[in-house]
């Protein structure tokens, strides 16, 4: 009759082994991680393209930069690179993607938006780069730390017009935070390669590795709550931009095989406010503007046309 203990005990301590390993591999960061910005994912989507995103991330890293930092909701320090452009000039704060670095990912748009005459605010996301954690929640806190960076931005440049960009994580990320009580100076939001979910990229992800994801999702969020104190399910893209009333750019790359492409659909399709949803065919994920400048900066320009105050517009 000891098997009738000792059954339950170990299939409790193999969910609790494959919840934690889940933890580790999707949320956790190591205290001594050391960012790489020239990290380029695998991939022939990303290889084929490396020499020009390599070139792109030096131009950036090259720019003189203000290191500035916050307190998030949540104690944590959050760093941040400011780039100058003109004094007065409107404010782009450009969040980054999962387990990304800010120069790497937003090294096509912070140059498309310092060349539409932008100042930037580039994040570390909390657990990347600079700034403190350990867990990564999916957008889940991360959108806290966008309403707070887009606080601080209005008390420092009081009147200048403020839109939240993203890419992939980060793009879900300004799309939930665009559902929170944003300063009123907040005017806009352009969202690359967004997510609907945590939970749907996530059982995206494991039926792309063949596993089932009925079994391993509960897994995944059970090492979540348990070694990351947060709740997956807790909300989504979905059903933060509810209470969104600012006008949305949404962007994706029509070969994208990370973050299907009709999960921007899927936000554009319940997003309230203004909006519009630009595609590239052959793009793949959050390369659009690697794929292509032109279109992408025409798309962004057209936006910003109607989003930004007529006294912000570069003429």
């Amino acid at each position: 009759m000891l098997w009738i203990i000792l059954l339950p005990a170990a299939l409790a301590a193999v969910v609790l082994a494959v919840s934690f390993i889940a933890y580790r591999v999707a949320f956790y960061a190591p205290a001594n991680h050391r960012e790489d910005i020239y990290d380029i994912p695998s991939g022939e989507q990303y290889q084929s393209q490396k020499d020009v995103m390599c070139d792109l991330i030096r131009q950036m890293d090259a720019i003189d930069c203000e290191r500035v930092s916050i307190t998030s909701y949540d104690g944590l320090r959050l760093c941040a690179r400011y780039y100058h452009v003109a004094d007065g000039a409107p404010l782009q704060i450009q969040m980054h993607g999962w387990r990304g670095s800010a120069i790497r990912d937003f090294c096509g748009g912070n140059k498309l938006a310092r060349e539409a005459g932008f100042n930037t605010l580039v994040p570390d996301q909390r657990a990347h780069g600079a700034s403190q954690g350990r867990t990564i929640t999916f957008g889940l806190r991360e959108r806290y730390d966008c309403l707070y960076w887009a606080r601080w931005a209005s008390r420092r440049f009081p009147g200048v017009p403020i839109v939240l960009a993203g890419v992939s994580m980060g793009a879900s990320t300004v799309l939930m935070a665009a559902g929170l009580p944003l300063p009123s100076s907040v005017c806009g939001v352009i969202a690359d390669s967004p997510y609907a979910s945590p939970g749907a990229i996530i059982r995206k992800v494991c039926r792309d590795m063949h596993l089932p994801p009925a079994l391993v999702y509960p897994c995944v969020r059970l090492g979540a709550r348990l070694f990351g104190g947060f709740d997956l399910n807790e909300t989504d893209v979905l059903q933060q931009v509810q209470g969104a009333k600012i006008p949305a750019l949404l962007i994706h790359g029509e070969d994208d095989r990370f973050v299907p492409c009709d999960m921007s659909r899927q936000i554009y399709d319940v997003y309230p406010a203004q909006k519009r949803r630009v595609t590239f065919p052959g793009a793949g994920h959050g390369i659009s503007y690697i794929a292509d400048p032109d279109g992408y900066g025409r798309a962004v320009e057209q936006f910003l046309s109607q989003a930004l105050p007529s006294s912000a517009r570069k003429t």
